[in-house]
C-alpha cells in the first residue's frame, strides 16, 4: 500500500468538513472507550451505519471527550486503499501521528469486513489498550454472534437495520403520543404507515418524493448487492442463477421457500441449477443482508434444517423490483412484523399443523409468544387465521401474543376463545399493551 494514499485518505478526514444533519437512530450502544469492549455498528448497506458512527463521533466532539485530530475515521470502501493488508495498519497510524501530530485515540472503521484477517487486526488494536474502537460491517460475519473465538469477551453489536417505523416518523417530523392518536392528526400517522409499508424504511430514498426515483435509487442497492456483495465478493459463476434466486425473492418474500421445490422449477423449464448452488446462494445473500429466513418451529434442530425456510426482504421498498402487477398488502405487512422482530433482536421461527401461524418467537430454550398477521380478518380467511394461532398457543404453551391487523383494534373469538387484534403500526410503535391470547 503506498504511503501517498494513506496520506491523502487520512488528510481528507482531518481537513473534511462538518459532518452531515442526522436523524437520531434507536441504537443502544455504550460509549467507545479504551480497554472497553470494540462496538460493532452492523447491518445491511445503505441503513444508516455510516451516519450512525457520524453521529458518535459528532457526539464526542460537541462533548469535548475528543478533538476531531484525535479521531481516525476510515471508509475501507475507499478505492484508494484496495489492496490494503494488515501489514499496513502500522503504516496508517503513522501517517495519521505525522500529520495530525499525535496518535489517535478514537479508531472509526467503516466496513471493516472488507480488510482481510479482520477480526486478527482488531484483536491486534484493542490488546494494545491505547484505542477506543468502533466498526461497522455489511456482514453478518460482523454479527457477535458471528465472530472469531479470538474476539469473544472484546466485542459487542448493534444491529442498524433501515428505518424503523419509529425512526421514519421522526424523519418525517411526526411525534406520535396517544394524545395524537385521539386526534384527527391520526391520519397522518396512517398516512405515513402506508408510505413506509410501499416504499421500505432505507433513509436516502425516505429523503426523495418522486416514486420513479425511489425505485431507481433501490435498484441500485440491488444491483450492489447482486454484483459487489455476492456475486464478485463469493466468486460466483453462475451470475444466471443468482439472479433468478433473487428475482423469486423479489416475487415471493414473506412466504415457504424451497430449496427442492425450486430446483425442480429450474429444471422444467430447462435451466441449470442444482439445490446445493441454491442453498448456498441463499446463504450468502442473507450473510449481506439482502433476506431474512425462519425455520419452522420444531425441538429438533434437524427437523428445523430440513423444512423449507420462510423468506423476507431486509427492507418491504425491495418489492417494488418485482415483476407482480398487484400490491400484496398483507405479505408487505407480515414482512413488516418479521423486520422489527429482528430488529428486535428476537429469535423467530414460524408455526405449521393443521394451521399456520406467522412468528414464534423463542425466549431461551422455550417458545414464548406467537403472532398472526392479518390485513383484515374476516370471512372465512379470518377464522383460518385465529384457528392457526389457537393451534399455535395450545400445542406449544404459549400465553402472549395476539393478531397483527392493518387497523383493525377489537376482540375475536372462536371455539370460545378470544384473541385480541391490534394494529400494527401501533404494536411498532409501542402503543398497544397487554398483548395476551386466551
Amino acid at each position: 500500500m503506498r504511503t501517498e494514499a494513506l496520506e491523502s485518505v487520512v488528510a481528507e478526514w482531518l481537513r473534511g468538513a462538518e459532518l452531515p444533519p442526522l436523524t437520531p437512530r434507536e441504537c443502544p450502544l455504550s460509549e467507545p472507550g479504551m480497554g472497553r469492549p470494540i462496538i460493532a455498528v452492523v447491518g445491511p448497506r445503505r441503513a444508516g451505519k455510516t451516519y450512525l458512527l457520524y453521529q458518535m463521533i459528532g457526539s464526542l466532539i460537541r462533548g469535548r471527550k475528543a478533538a476531531r485530530d484525535e479521531i481516525l475515521f476510515i471508509d475501507f470502501e475507499d478505492f484508494r486503499l484496495d489492496g490494503f493488508q494488515p501489514d499496513d495498519m502500522d503504516r496508517l497510524l503513522s501517517v495519521f501521528h505525522k500529520l495530525a501530530g499525535k496518535a489517535p485515540r478514537y479508531l472509526f472503521f467503516d466496513e471493516v469486513h472488507r480488510l482481510p484477517s479482520w477480526s486478527r487486526i482488531l484483536r491486534t488494536l484493542h490488546s494494545a489498550r491505547r484505542y477506543a474502537i468502533v466498526v461497522t460491517g455489511s456482514n453478518t460475519k460482523v454479527l457477535a454472534s458471528e465472530i472469531a473465538t479470538e474476539l469473544r469477551g472484546r466485542y459487542e453489536d448493534c444491529l442498524v437495520l433501515p428505518f424503523s417505523f419509529r425512526e421514519f416518523l421522526s424523519f418525517r417530523k411526526i411525534e406520535p403520543s396517544a394524545a395524537l392518536l385521539a386526534t384527527p392528526e391520526r391520519g397522518l400517522v396512517l398516512r405515513a404507515f402506508d408510505e413506509y409499508l410501499k416504499f421500505g424504511g432505507f433513509p436516502e430514498p425516505a429523503g426523495l418524493r418522486e416514486p420513479a426515483s425511489r425505485r431507481r435509487l433501490l435498484q441500485s442497492y440491488f444491483d450492489t448487492v447482486f454484483y459487489k456483495d455476492v456475486l464478485d465478493r463469493y466468486g460466483i459463476r453462475a451470475r444466471h442463477l443468482l439472479d433468478l434466486v433473487m428475482r423469486n425473492m423479489l416475487e415471493s418474500y414473506a412466504s415457504l421457500f424451497s430449496i427442492s421445490g425450486f430446483a425442480a422449477q429450474l429444471k422444467s423449464h430447462g435451466l441449470p441449477g442444482s439445490k446445493r448452488s441454491i442453498a448456498e446462494y441463499l446463504r450468502r445473500l442473507e450473510e449481506v443482508f439482502f433476506l431474512l429466513t425462519l425455520e419452522k418451529f420444531d425441538f429438533s434442530p434437524r427437523k428445523r434444517m430440513m423444512n423449507p425456510k420462510k423468506t423476507y426482504l431486509i427492507d418491504t421498498g425491495f418489492s417494488l423490483l418485482g415483476g407482480s402487477f398487484t400490491e400484496n398488502r398483507g405479505r408487505l405487512l407480515e414482512n413488516v412484523v418479521a423486520l422489527e422482530l429482528l430488529r428486535r433482536r428476537k429469535r423467530t421461527l414460524y408455526f405449521r399443523g393443521k394451521g399456520e401461524c406467522d412468528f414464534i418467537v423463542q425466549e431461551g430454550t422455550r417458545p414464548s409468544e406467537a403472532w398472526q398477521v392479518c390485513w383484515e380478518l374476516a370471512g372465512k380467511t379470518g377464522e383460518r387465521e385465529l384457528r392457526g394461532l389457537a393451534e399455535a398457543r395450545h400445542e406449544l404453551k404459549i400465553a402472549r401474543g395476539a393478531v397483527l391487523t392493518y387497523d383493525q383494534e377489537s376482540a375475536q373469538s372462536v371455539e370460545g376463545e378470544t384473541f385480541r387484534l391490534v394494529p400494527v403500526w401501533k404494536w411498532l410503535l409501542g402503543l398497544s399493551n397487554g398483548f395476551s391470547v386466551g
